[in-house]
Formats: structure tokens, sequence, C-alpha cells
């Protein structure tokens, strides 16, 4: 058994097969052969030993004449490794008794072998030769699997993904009939990766650091999402354990589902709106199943990047349409594009692009390219006139910026009365808070806008000047951090001064942890992830304003992230024993 511990990006647990998918995209389709397939297994794999045998012979030829035969040395101890009648016997063994796949027995038996070079930190010149192994490994499947690469959207049985990345888009595209959760060895909360996933309500950990090299397919994992740790190869007790933990959650929510109908009102009458962030249409109906007062966030980028051309307006107008008729008189927040340049498909990559978060992006992308955001702003417009709809811009820095978009925005609303096409001409128009200069000149930006949305995913991110998909610093990364609750306190203020509403969307809205300390600093509006609905009014029908207000008046005193966290802990656990682990 082997614990690795990364960053939790998506809660629950999730105990199953690994799949795992290295850096040429490859996976390990099959553990077992049937028993009458056997002899025809072992062809497979003789061929394919033989197949990468003549090309390391090529390769070895090649280096020999351009290099000399110092590094034609190299390809020769490959094919000795190959040609070794211990490791040949050893698959055949594991095919031919233990009805491996050929795929499967080679991963198994070659990582070991790897392992083994790579504990040798001793001899770094031993260690090293497990890049020769993993080498070997890779030439073997190429040759058994051709040049087929067997993506994640055609799986047949439910895994646990394990990887080195997943793009947002692969995520998007993972089955959730059989993706039961995945771990990726690089990225960081936060992320377009995360965020799908806490979308998709599978449990995911990421940033774990290299580890393929220690797992094969099929190998048993458990993936706990919710303290960020994976665990390899589990022992009887570690399983039984996480099995009860599983069942205990089921329970758990099951016993919340009875909250769907009821409001968020707190022990002494205040009304808490609990509203859902959504990534796809199809996500509405997660909301309303858990009870959402609304959508205070419907994130669009995904029309964008899942598509090698721009979205049209029709495309635009079908996903909007369908979310808005379904919440019916339920407010639906729609964000328009929030991305960098380096992501969107269709358009030319930016030529110097150092630093993405810094740079060519969200209302300032829009704003470069205004065709593209009138293409979105006229479908939002168009889908106001089917029910209650706000739209909101993303990463406002100053108020040129804002009054930009709001210019944009007239321009096709005085294009769509022109033409007599109906929409809603009392549009809210809100914006994101989500840097500190927005916080600085927040009394200004309240002033004109129609309602504030707290953005804490960035707003952390650049208040503490921490890449939050950086491994070496994500530990920087704290929602608890005195400086970034004051920034949420100066905004909630600001909106309550000018009487508009403000809503909090970012992870830390649906976070148990932190819902009696926002309630306190007078927040009251959450918006979560649809899984997190029934927890967060749970804790919002169970606690007094009066209560919140003493939590919240005692962190803001505190100046360290440590003990605000861990007095917010205590304090939850107080309130609510089941919810303070």
């Amino acid at each position: 058994m082997q614990k690795l511990r990364g960053i939790a990006v998506s809660p629950g647990v999730a105990i199953g097969n690994a799949l795992v998918i290295d850096n040429e995209g490859f996976r390990i389709p099959r553990r077992f052969v049937s028993r009458d397939t056997v002899e025809d297994e072992l062809e497979r794999l003789h061929r394919a030993i033989q197949a990468a045998g003549e090309e390391i012979i090529h390769n070895r030829d090649t280096i020999g004449q351009e290099l000399g035969e110092k590094y034609a040395g190299i390809f020769e101890a490959h094919l000795q490794m190959l040609q070794d009648a211990r490791l040949r016997s050893e698959l055949e063994e594991m095919i031919r008794q233990r009805h491996y796949s050929p795929e499967y027995a080679i991963s198994r038996t070659l990582r070991r072998y790897a392992q083994v070079f790579q504990n040798l930190q001793k001899s770094p010149y031993l260690a090293e030769r497990a890049n020769d192994i993993f080498d070997i490994e890779k030439r073997l499947l190429r040759n058994l699997l051709g040049r087929r690469r067997e993506g994640l959207a055609h799986l047949t049985s439910p895994v646990l993904v394990l990887a080195r990345n997943l793009t947002p888009s692969e995520t998007a595209n993972l089955d959730r009939r059989f993706v039961r959760g995945f771990v990726t060895e690089v990225g960081g909360p936060g992320s377009h990766t995360a965020i799908v996933a806490e979308a998709l309500e599978i449990p995911a950990v990421v940033g774990i650091g290299s580890f393929l090299a220690h797992v094969s397919g099929g190998d048993a994992v458990i993936i706990d999402g919710n303290k960020g740790l994976v665990i390899l190869r589990p022992d009887q007790e570690t399983l039984a354990r996480y099995r009860q933990e599983v069942e205990q959650g089921r329970t758990q929510a099951a016993r919340l589902e009875s909250l769907r109908d009821l409001r968020a009102v707190t022990g002494d009458g205040v009304r808490v709106e609990i509203l859902g962030n959504i990534e796809f249409d199809y996500e509405v109906d997660h909301c309303l199943d858990r009870g959402a007062d609304g959508i205070g966030l419907y994130r669009t980028e995904f029309l964008y990047l899942g598509s090698e051309k721009e979205p049209d307006e029709e495309c635009h107008w079908q996903a909007y349409s369908r979310v808005v008729k379904s919440m019916g008189q339920r407010t639906v927040t729609i964000r328009t594009f929030d991305m960098g340049a380096d992501k969107v498909p269709h358009l030319p990559p930016p030529e110097d692009e150092r630093n993405p978060f810094l740079g060519l992006r969200s209302i300032r992308l829009a704003l470069r390219n205004v065709p593209m955001f009138r293409t979105q702003l006229r479908a939002i417009l168009r889908a106001s006139a089917l029910g209650r709809v706000q739209v909101m811009f993303p990463l406002v820095s100053t108020l040129l910026e804002l009054r930009q978009a709001k210019m944009v925005l007239a321009d096709v609303i005085e294009d769509l009365e022109e033409h007599g096409i109906p929409f809603d001409k009392n549009l809210p128009v809100g914006m994101m808070v989500e840097v500190p200069a927005a916080v600085v000149m927040i009394d200004a930006f309240a002033a004109e806008v129609d309602f504030l949305s707290l953005g804490t995913n960035d707003l952390i991110q650049y208040t503490l000047a921490v890449d939050r998909s950086n491994k070496d610093v994500v530990g920087l990364y704290n929602a608890s951090d005195p400086a970034v609750l004051k920034l949420i306190q100066w905004t909630v203020d600001a909106a309550r001064r000018r009487q508009i509403p403000v809503s909090l969307c970012g992870q830390m809205s649906g976070s148990t942890t932190y819902t009696m300390l926002l309630l306190g600093m007078g927040l009251r509006q959450f918006s979560v992830t649809p899984a997190a609905i029934p927890e967060i009014k749970n804790i919002c029908r169970s606690v007094t304003i009066a209560q919140c207000e003493a939590v919240a008046q005692h962190a803001l005193a505190m100046d360290s992230a440590r003990d605000i966290k861990s007095f917010l802990r205590g304090e939850l656990k107080k309130h609510m024993p089941e919810l303070g682990g």
C-alpha cells in the first residue's frame, strides 16, 4: 500500500481500478483475458517483442553510424533487457497462469523493475536506468496497441483515471457513467479542470507529483477528494474503512434530500439565498434537484473550449435558453466568457503570453474581440425574454473596462430594438470582484452596477500573488488569509451601502468551513456547486446570525491564516458536530 498526498479539488471518495494515461495517451484496455484466448495473447506478446527488437536494432545501427559505438551502446543495452529470458518467462507466466493481458503484464512487470532501479539512490547511474525500462515498456505497448489511442470517451467499465494531466476539455468529455474519479500529477485548485470535476461531481485530486511510474492499469486505488489523499493498492483494513465512509456519505446525502423544498432561513429568521454554479446546461437539473434558489454563476467558457470554431449566436442561445426555461422565475446569472486568449482555438495565439493569468483574458479579451463579444451578448439578451436573466462581466480591473463593456451591451440592445427582437429591457448588469484593484475602487464600481459577485478563486490568487496551478506555491493559496477576508468584508460593506445584492461564487462559498464566517460578515447569497447546496443550506438553517457575527468578529481580529482556519473548523464542530471533522 502506498499513500500519496495532493490537492483536493472535488470532494467525495471513489474506490476502483486504475486506468493509467501516460504522456503519450496510452491506456491499458484490459486486465484479464479468457482461458481460450491465452495462446493468441502469447502470440501477440511474442510479435510485439520481436517488432520492438527490430526497432531497437535499427536505432542502434543508425545511431552507431552517425554518432559512434558509444551512443549505439544505449540501444544495445535496451535490446539485452528486452531479450532477457527471465523477463520473457515472467511475462508468459502472467498471461498463462494469471490470465493477464499482455499489455497489463508488461506494464505491471516493467514498472516493478523500474521501481527497483529508482530506489537505488546510492547509485545515480543505476537509478537512471529506470528510464530505459520505461522506454522499453512504451515501445512494447506501441507495438501491442498500434497507433490506437483508446480515448476516455469510449470506456465500458468503471475506472479511476490516473494521468499526468487532463485538459479542461478532456475532463469535460469524461464519461460520467464509468469515470468515478481522477488523479493528476500536475494542477491546482480553481483551475478549469478542477471546476469541471466539481461540476461532474466526481472526486478528484491534483498536483500529486510524479507517481505514474508506481502504478499499473488495473491496480486498486482509493481517491479521497475530501482530504487530497490517493491510496495505491490499499490493504483490506483501509478498503473496509473507506467503504464505510462512502456508505456514511450516502446516508448523509439521503438525509439532506429532505431540505430540497425548504428555504435557507437561519434560526433567527434571516433569509439566505443558495444559488448554483454551473458549467454545462444539463447541470440545471442538478440545481433543481437540490432546491437551488437560482443560478448565481453560469460559466460559458466551454461553448468555446469544446470547439475548433467560434460558437455562433444560435449555439449560445440554445444553451442559455434551456437553463432559463428550466429555472422558471428563478434568476439565472450568465457570466460572459472568462478565459485566456491562449485557450481559444479559433483565435490567433498571443505573441507574448508569458503569464496567462496576467495576460489577455476575460473582459480584456472580450473588449479586444468585440464581434465575438457581441455575439454572446445578443444570445444572452434574447434568452432574457424567457425568464429572469442577469449578465455579469468577469475580471474587471478598471472603471474604463466596465464602462466599455456596458457600451458594447448598449449597442447590442439598440440593434435588437431596431429589429424588434424581444429581450428584457431592465436586464440587471453586474461584475465579478476578482482583483484587489476592484476592491480598492469598490464604491465607484458599486455605483455603476446592479449587483456584485465575489470571485474568490482569482481574488485569493491575485491578492497573495500565488499561481494556484503551481504545486510549489499552492500551499500559500489560502482563503483564510486575513488580507483576503478584509477584501471580502469591504466588498460586502460597499454593496450594503449602495443597497445592491452581493454574492460569493468562488469555491470558498461551497466550503462548510467558511459558511458561518461569511454569514457573520453580512453575506446573504451563496453561489455553490450543485452538490454543495444541501450542506450549505443545512448550516444556514442550523445557526443564528448572532452566532455567526460573533464568529466573524473573532476571526477578523486574528492575523494568521492557519489560526483562522483552525478556529473556524472548531466553531463548525461546536455547532454542527457531524460536519466539523
